[in-house]
Order: C-alpha cells, then sequence, then structure tokens
C-alpha cells in the first residue's frame, strides 16, 4: 500500500484536500481529529497529570490548555511527547486496516508533517498552498483569530516555500474547488506509477 503524507500551513485549504482524497475513496487518517479524540479519551489523565488544572467533565479544556503552552517550548515538548506517540498508534491501527482491506493507497493528514519527522514514515508528501494574501485572508475570517496568534501558530510552522521545496506534490488551492479537486485526481493518478520508499 502507498502511503501519502498530507500537510499544508494554517489556512492553506488542507482539510479541504483531504475531503478530496475521501471522496475518491482512499482511507484518510486525520492526526488533528485523532488528538481531538485523545483530548476527550485516553490523554486526558496524562496532560492533568503533566498540566494540572486544564481538564474539565474527564475532557481536554483546549483552550486552558492551549494558554499553558503557548510560547513555550518546553511544556510543548511535554505535551507532544503525551500526544504524538498515541497519534502514531492510532495512525498505525488505520494503516494496518486499510492494508487488511486491500486499500492500493492511504493519506495521513498531518500538519507537522516535516517539523515531527512524520516524512519519514511516508512514500510521497502533498504540500496545500496557496499564496500568503489568500492565506492571512482565510485565517483571519475565523472566529477569535488576530494576526498575534496567527503569528505565533505560522513561527512553530516550516515557512510553506520549504514545505513546497520538499514537496513531492503540491496542491494550491487559490483556483478553486474544482481545480483542486482534479489536482487530488491527477496526484493519485501519479503515485500507481511510482515506487515505494524504503522505511
Amino acid at each position: 500500500m502507498f502511503v501519502l503524507g498530507l500537510t499544508g500551513s494554517l489556512g492553506m485549504g488542507k482539510s479541504t484536500t483531504a475531503r478530496f482524497f475521501a471522496e475518491a475513496g482512499v482511507p484518510v487518517h486525520d492526526a488533528d481529529s485523532a488528538v481531538h479524540r485523545l483530548y476527550e479519551g485516553a490523554a486526558v489523565k496524562a496532560i492533568e497529570a503533566a498540566f494540572p488544572g486544564t481538564t474539565a467533565d474527564g475532557k481536554v479544556d483546549r483552550n486552558l490548555l492551549a494558554a499553558r503552552v503557548l510560547g513555550d517550548a518546553a511544556a510543548l515538548k511535554r505535551l507532544e511527547a503525551i500526544v504524538h506517540p498515541l497519534v502514531q498508534e492510532a495512525e498505525r491501527l488505520m494503516l494496518a486496516e486499510a492494508q487488511a482491506r486491500g486499500e492500493k493507497i492511504a493519506v495521513l493528514d498531518i500538519p507537522l508533517l516535516f517539523e515531527t519527522g512524520g516524512d519519514r514514515r511516508v512514500d510521497a508528501v502533498v504540500v496545500v498552498s496557496a499564496p500568503p494574501d489568500v492565506q492571512r485572508a482565510r485565517v483571519l475570517e475565523r472566529p477569535g483569530m488576530t494576526i498575534a496568534k496567527l503569528e505565533a501558530i505560522l513561527a512553530k510552522q516550516m515557512p510553506d516555500e520549504e514545505k513546497r521545496r520538499r514537496a513531492d506534490f503540491v496542491v494550491d488551492t487559490s483556483r478553486g474547488f474544482d481545480a483542486a479537486r482534479a489536482q487530488v485526481r491527477a496526484i493519485l493518478d501519479a503515485v500507481v506509477k511510482m515506487p515505494k520508499r524504503p522505511r
């Protein structure tokens, strides 16, 4: 089974692109969704132990946790040490199930794919991108988003230019849904002929 890594900075259209892969019948593991599930289950106890007062009613309060780790590199590392192994376990399970069903291609949707070394676990990388002005306009439309918040988030992410340079495929989402869908179909046609990376 060929494993595609899907990534892209905030506001680039990664979730929409992931949906286009799913619409094409490709199983997609969404790391963000996995984190949401962990924040309501398996990770709650460990997070409360590491960051007391950040959970309530058996769930992680995302706002309290974000306030505790944003801008604190050591705290963020502690959180990642709890969450990343659990997300990777869920990812392995999904890939094993897809393989058992005889799927030819699977997608791992990982926001910080390059930053966490996730690119070493996939056969090819798809980077979702858009021009900076489009990205900025999209992100600033989100509720509660400010320029300062946007800049703090982007500071943690590899620059888009570098992601594009390291990508096997780039999906440009600035030209509308139909164009992005066509790019996804072209990628699926291309990977059929690509060799898997030795891992």
